[in-house]
C-alpha cells in the first residue's frame, strides 16, 4: 500500500546507496513564472491549451552573447520546478487528473522506474532524488551544470556521505558527460556508479535533421490534437543549443554516414532535370541554412526570424570537441543500457521524383521518408552504444525510446547493479526461512 500521511508508514528502509534521476531532452515540467504578479503556469508538458501557451511562453531565441536561450516573453521567467527533491519535474510530466485519468503513458516519465526504486527500499529526500532542469539549453552551461552540482552535493549530504549512483535517460547522458568533463574533482568525489540509458552518444541522425527542418511530434496518436504542434515544437527547437548538440557526429566513423536526401527540379534554357542531391553531416549545414534563410515566427504580431543558427551550431561545435575523448575518473563504474529491434530514422528524404522540391524552403513544409536502422525508434542502437568509455556491461533490451524507462528487463539490470532488491521479495525469502527454522525441531 502506499505511503499515507494521515496513518503513517511501517515500510522498512533499505541501507542504500544515493540514486539521482538525470532526464534528457523534454524530459522536465516547466512553469511560466510571471516577473511580478500573476498565477505561475505549467507550459511543458499539458495537454489543454498546449500550443496556445507554448507559442504564448516558451517560444525562445538564442543570445549569441550570453550563449543561453531566452524566452521572447520579457514579463515572464521559465523555472523547473524543485518539489519532491526534484522527482516531479520528473515523473508524470502532464500530472494533472485528466492525464491520470486515461493514463496516458507518452508523459509517464520516470514514473515506473521511481515506484520501483521506492519499493527497492529507496526513499525519497534521503536515498532518491531527481534532477530536472531547461532542456533548452545547452549541456555545457553553467547554470545546468550548477544544478547537477547542488543535487549531487544534496543527495551526498542527506545519505550520510555516500557516493551517488547515477542514473541518466536520453540527453541526460550528454549532460553528465559534460558535468564529469568540467567538474572532474567533484565528479570523483559525488559519483561511484552512472547508469546509462538511450543516450545519443554521437547523435540521433533521423529525428534530430529532421526535427530541425519540419519539427517534432511529441505524442502520438489522437491526444496530438490537443498537444503542442509539429511546427510550433520547430520553431523552439531550431534555437535550442541542446538540439544541436544531437545532430549526427560529423567525425564518428558510422558503420554508413547518416545523410539527408532531397528530390529537386532545376529548370535552365526551357530544360528540366530531377535529381536526387545528398548531404552528409557536413554537407548538412549548407542544407539547413538554404532551407531556413526565411524562416520566421509571428509572436504578438511581430515576425521573428528564425534561421539557422550558425552561432549555436559553433558552440555545439565545441561540445563536441570537448565530450569527444571523455574518460570515466578511477573509481566510476559506468553500465550502458540501449534500446534495440525497433525500425529507428536515420536517412531522410524529402520529396519524390514524381512530386520534386524547387526551393529548399518547401523542405520544411514536407513529411519526411525515411531510411531505418536498427534502435528504439529515436536513438540508432550505433549511436547509443558508442560511448567510448570503459563500460562494466552494456545490454542491448528491446524497447522504445521512453518505454526503455518501464522496462521490466531493465528494471532487472539496474536492480542488479545497484545491488537492491524489491523489499517485498525480501521479506518473502525471510519469511520463508523462518518457516523452514520452525518445522526443524519437529523433524529432530
Amino acid at each position: 500500500m502506499p505511503w499515507c500521511p494521515c496513518f503513517g508508514s511501517d515500510d522498512p528502509v533499505a541501507d542504500r546507496d544515493p540514486v539521482l534521476l538525470v532526464t534528457g531532452m523534454g524530459g522536465s515540467i516547466v512553469h511560466s513564472k510571471p516577473k511580478g504578479f500573476g498565477f505561475t503556469m505549467r507550459v511543458w508538458v499539458r495537454l489543454l491549451l498546449a500550443d496556445l501557451e507554448f507559442r504564448k511562453k516558451i517560444w525562445s531565441v538564442y543570445n549569441p552573447r550570453t550563449g543561453y536561450t531566452e524566452i521572447l516573453d520579457k514579463n515572464s521567467q521559465l523555472i523547473v520546478p524543485q518539489d519532491d527533491h526534484g522527482l516531479y519535474a520528473i515523473d508524470i510530466l502532464d500530472p494533472s487528473w485528466f492525464t491520470k485519468c486515461i493514463h496516458l503513458t507518452e508523459v509517464y516519465l520516470f514514473h515506473d522506474m521511481i515506484d520501483m526504486l521506492v519499493d527497492c527500499g529507496y526513499k525519497k529526500g534521503t536515498t532518491l532524488f531527481g534532477y530536472g532542469y531547461d532542456f533548452r539549453q545547452s549541456n555545457r552551461t553553467d547554470k545546468l551544470m550548477e544544478g547537477l552540482k547542488g543535487r549531487l552535493e544534496t543527495a551526498y549530504k542527506a545519505s550520510g556521505g555516500r557516493k551517488v549512483n547515477l542514473i541518466s535517460h536520453s540527453m541526460g547522458g550528454i549532460l553528465i558527460l559534460c558535468f564529469m568533463i568540467r567538474h572532474r574533482d567533484l565528479f570523483t568525489k559525488y559519483v561511484n556508479k552512472w547508469i546509462c540509458m538511450a543516450c545519443p552518444f554521437q547523435g540521433a541522425p533521423g529525428c534530430i535533421n529532421d526535427s530541425l527542418l519540419t519539427g517534432l511530434q511529441f505524442v502520438d496518436g489522437f491526444q496530438s490534437y490537443f498537444f503542442v504542434s509539429r511546427w510550433s515544437m520547430h520553431q523552439l527547437l531550431v534555437e535550442c543549443p541542446s538540439i544541436y548538440e544531437m545532430l549526427p557526429n560529423p567525425n564518428y566513423e558510422w558503420k554508413k554516414p547518416p545523410k539527408i536526401q532531397v528530390w529537386r527540379k532545376h529548370s535552365k534554357d526551357g530544360h528540366e532535370n530531377i535529381n536526387l542531391e545528398s548531404y552528409g553531416p557536413v554537407e548538412s549545414v549548407s542544407l539547413f541554412e538554404e532551407a531556413l534563410r526565411n524562416n520566421q515566427l509571428n509572436y504578438n504580431g511581430k515576425m521573428v526570424p528564425v534561421p539557422f543558427n550558425l552561432a549555436i551550431l559553433e558552440w555545439a561545435s565545441e561540445t563536441r570537441k570537448l565530450i569527444s575523448n571523455a574518460k570515466l575518473p578511477d573509481g566510476v563504474s559506468f553500465y550502458n543500457i540501449y534500446g534495440t529491434s525497433l525500425d529507428t530514422p536515420y536517412d531522410v528524404c524529402y520529396g519524390s521524383e514524381k512530386s520534386p522540391i524547387v526551393e529548399l524552403s518547401e523542405v520544411c513544409h514536407t513529411m519526411p521518408q525515411y531510411t531505418y536502422v536498427e534502435g528504439d525508434g529515436t536513438v540508432p542502437t550505433e549511436s547509443a552504444m558508442a560511448d567510448g568509455l570503459e563500460a562494466k556491461e552494456r545490454v542491448g533490451v528491446p524497447a522504445a525510446h521512453r518505454e526503455i524507462l518501464r522496462n521490466t528487463t531493465a528494471f532487472e539490470h539496474i536492480k542488479k547493479w545497484l545491488g537492491a532488491e524489491s523489499m517485498a521479495s525480501k521479506q518473502s525469502k525471510t519469511s520463508k526461512v523462518v518457516d523452514a527454522d520452525l518445522i526443524k525441531p519437529v523433524v529432530v
